[in-house]
């Protein structure tokens, strides 16, 4: 290992362990993040920021899958499309690409409002994202199933330079969607699964990220979801359908966290540390906004409020994930060399081998 590598591989182990603080205490994000990191075999976030580093290029499309639409209002969450909006303007700042948020309708009128917080125009004309600067697009993806594939090879078409999906809802081995605790949502999901799986087919690179089991991609670790998150495995969910809540739908790259939210914001810090820019990663009041603006357009906290909130989640503990991530990269970029003199005498005590 070399002294780059050591920081490399330390700098993720930062973001892996903020983005699954747990202030609920109830375990889930470390029983995920045990089976996703010894799926992965090193820092979830740095991996899959090496992934977007590698696959995208300036003017190149990146779709950003997100929207779980919410029993009983029947309108969609805040976790997963506020940090879709950032990655977004983080996708723009490290590479000059093209990010198309792909959602339910529901959520579209709400996304462009945050569009201009990030600082991005937005348009549903995906030729004139395309042809313009400082641009993303926003898709409605279709809830109907019969009609999927067909927008699904039309999105293909575009042959985007890689896809990501926050916090986005997948069918179990069935073809049922599920909230948190078992109840059928189907009707309420857009069926953007069905896209995701047509990309990957297709060689796209893919990351996925989740915080429980039923969103796009979790599929990648079942067994171990399976035996040890309630209401994932078979005849464990409420509808009766017997199938559990558990996406069937596999990613190549995960990434799981406490809310999907904070594990897109160690994405985007990984980015950062990357590129060795830190304003790829937005600041504390970007986050606050986006949050305010999500909420007074109709987007909910996991427990229902309009207030702004991520699964329970206060604006205030949202921004202190970013300060951290911030402060944590940050030094790593402007600093670390000068602890140079430590890293040869570290590497050879031979503990990192």
């Amino acid at each position: 290992m070399t002294r780059d590598e050591l920081e490399k591989r330390n700098v993720g182990e930062n973001l892996d362990a903020l983005m699954n603080l747990d202030p609920r205490g109830y375990g889930v994000c470390r029983i995920l993040y045990a089976g996703s990191r010894a799926y992965t075999g090193e820092p979830l976030t740095m991996h899959a920021a090496q992934v977007l580093c590698d696959a995208v290029k300036e003017n190149d499309l990146v779709y950003i899958i997100t929207g779980f639409v919410l029993l009983p209002h029947k309108v969609p969450e805040m976790d997963g499309t506020v940090s879709s909006m950032l990655l977004a303007r983080a996708l723009v700042m490290a590479f000059g690409a093209k990010p198309v948020i792909v959602c339910p309708a529901d959520s579209v009128q709400a996304i462009e409002k945050c569009a201009a917080v990030v600082g991005l125009h937005i348009y549903e004309d995906l030729d004139i994202v395309q042809t313009l600067p400082l641009s993303m697009g926003v898709v409605a993806f279709t809830k109907t199933l019969a009609d999927a594939p067909a927008q699904a090879a039309e999105l293909a078409a575009r042959k985007p330079a890689a896809v990501v999906s926050v916090g986005a809802c997948g069918a179990n081995a069935l073809g049922v969607c599920h909230n948190a605790v078992g109840l059928d949502v189907t009707a309420l999901q857009a069926r953007s699964d069905v896209l995701w799986e047509k990309l990957r087919a297709d060689g796209v690179p893919n990351i996925a990220i989740g915080d429980l089991g039923n969103e796009i991609g979790m599929g990648t670790i079942a067994d171990h979801i399976k035996k040890y998150v309630p209401f994932t495995d078979r005849g464990e969910c409420q509808c009766g359908c017997g199938g559990g809540i558990l996406s069937a739908t596999r990613t190549d790259n995960i990434i799981t966290a406490t809310c999907s939210d904070w594990g897109c914001y160690g994405l985007m810090a990984a980015l950062a540390y990357l590129k060795k820019d830190m304003e790829i990663l937005h600041h504390e009041d970007m986050e606050s906004e986006v949050m305010r603006v999500a909420a007074r357009n109709g987007f909910i906290d996991m427990t229902g409020s309009l207030l702004p909130g991520i699964d329970g989640f206060s604006t205030r503990m949202n921004v202190s994930i970013v300060s951290l991530m911030r402060q944590c990269t940050a030094y790593a970029v402007r600093y670390s060399h000068k602890s140079d003199h430590w890293f040869g005498p570290v590497l050879a005590k031979h503990f990192f081998d």
